[in-house]
C-alpha cells in the first residue's frame, strides 16, 4: 500500500509538472515581446504537443501503471489512446526537425531569413507536421500494420473483458513494420537534425571569424552581438534536441529490438522504465528554456511575479494593466 501510494504521488506530481510547465511556456511566448519571434512558433507548437501529452496520454498511462497494466475502457478506446500517444511523439520529433531547419536558415542566411521564413510558411510547416503525425500514428493501428497477422489489434475486445482475460493496453510491435516505423519517425529525422546542427555550428564559427576579420572595430560590437544572439538561440534549441534524444533513444532502441524479435510479451518493467523516461522529456523542456535563455527567464519571472502580485493584492485595487505595472522592471 505504501509503495502504491508513493507511485501515485510521483506520477500525479509528474503530470502536474508537465501540464503547468508547458502552459507556462505558451504564456511566456504569448506575453513577452522579447519572445515574439517567428521561430518561437515552433517552440509553442512543441510545448502544445507536450501539454496535450500531459492532458490526454499521461493520466491514462499512469492509471495503467497503478493498475498493473489492466485496462477497463475497451479495445477501441485503447487503440485511440495508443494512436494519440504515437501521434504526439511523432509531432515532437518532426517539430524538432523543423526547428533545426529554421536555425540553419537563420544562421546561414541572416539577411534573407525574414524573406524565406514567413508566417504563412511557418503555419504551413506546422500544419504539415501535424497532418503527417496523425497519418503515421493512426493508419498503422487502424489497418493492423503493426501486428504479426496484420489484423487490427483489440477489435474483438469488449468493455469489461479485462477482468476475465487480464487485458492490457499496449502497442503491438511483433513484426518487421516496427523497423520502418522507427526509421521514419525517429532515426532518420534524428540523423537529419544532427547534420543540420553540425552545419549550423560550422557556419556560425565561420561567420564569427569573418566578422572579426572584416568589420571595423566601431561596428564590430553590434555585429558580434547579433551573431551571438542567434548562436545562443541555436544552442538552446540544440540542448532541447539533446534532451529529446537522451530521453527517447532507449525507448526506440528497445521498441525496434523487441519488434524484430517478434516478441509478443515484452518485459513490463523494462517497457515502463524506457517509456516513462521518454515521457520525462515533456516535463524537461520547460525547465531547459529558462535555464539556457535569458528572455525566457525574464518572461517566467514576469508571469510568476504577476500571479503572486494578483494573489495578495486586494480585489478592489486590481484593474487592467496592474500586472504590467508591477512587473515592468523585469522587462
Amino acid at each position: 500500500m505504501v509503495s502504491a501510494a508513493f507511485r501515485w504521488v510521483v506520477l500525479v506530481a509528474f503530470i502536474v509538472l508537465t501540464i503547468s510547465g508547458n502552459t507556462l511556456v505558451c504564456l511566456a511566448v504569448g506575453t513577452s515581446r522579447r519572445l515574439w519571434r517567428i521561430s518561437n512558433c515552433f517552440v509553442v507548437s512543441l510545448a502544445i504537443t507536450d501539454l496535450l501529452l500531459g492532458l490526454l496520454v499521461l493520466p491514462l498511462t499512469a492509471t495503467l501503471e497503478l493498475r498493473s497494466g489492466r485496462w477497463s475502457l475497451g479495445g477501441t478506446f485503447c487503440n485511440i489512446y495508443l494512436s494519440v500517444d504515437a501521434m504526439l511523439c511523432t509531432a515532437s520529433i518532426y517539430t524538432l526537425l523543423a526547428i533545426s531547419v529554421d536555425r540553419y536558415l537563420a544562421i546561414s542566411g541572416p539577411l534573407s531569413y525574414s524573406r524565406r521564413v514567413t508566417r504563412p510558411r511557418v503555419a504551413a510547416a506546422i500544419g504539415t507536421i501535424w497532418a503527417l503525425s496523425v497519418t503515421m500514428a493512426f493508419v498503422p493501428i487502424q489497418l493492423g500494420l503493426n501486428t504479426a497477422d496484420f489484423s487490427v489489434q483489440n477489435m474483438v475486445w469488449e468493455v469489461g473483458d479485462e477482468g476475465k482475460e487480464g487485458r492490457t493496453c499496449r502497442y503491438e510491435w511483433n513484426n518487421n513494420y516496427v523497423l520502418l516505423d522507427a526509421l521514419g519517425t525517429f532515426f532518420l529525422p534524428l540523423l537529419v537534425m544532427c547534420g543540420m546542427y553540425h552545419r549550423v555550428l560550422l557556419v556560425a564559427h565561420e561567420q564569427a571569424r569573418r566578422i572579426r576579420a572584416a568589420t571595423p572595430s566601431v561596428t564590430r560590437s553590434a555585429s558580434l552581438t547579433a551573431t551571438a544572439r542567434e548562436h545562443k538561440a541555436t544552442m538552446t534549441l540544440a540542448a532541447v534536441l539533446g534532451a529529446f534524444v537522451i530521453c527517447w533513444l532507449p525507448y526506440f532502441i528497445y521498441f525496434t529490438y523487441m519488434g524484430l524479435r517478434h516478441e509478443t510479451n515484452p518485459p513490463s518493467l523494462t517497457h515502463s522504465v524506457v517509456l516513462w523516461m521518454g515521457y520525462f522529456n515533456s516535463a524537461l523542456n520547460p525547465i531547459l528554456y529558462p535555464a539556457l535563455n535569458r528572455d525566457f527567464r525574464r518572461a517566467y519571472g514576469q508571469l510568476l511575479r504577476c500571479r503572486s502580485t494578483q494573489k495578495w493584492m486586494p480585489t478592489s485595487t486590481r484593474g487592467p494593466g496592474t500586472c504590467e505595472r508591477q512587473t515592468m522592471p523585469l522587462a
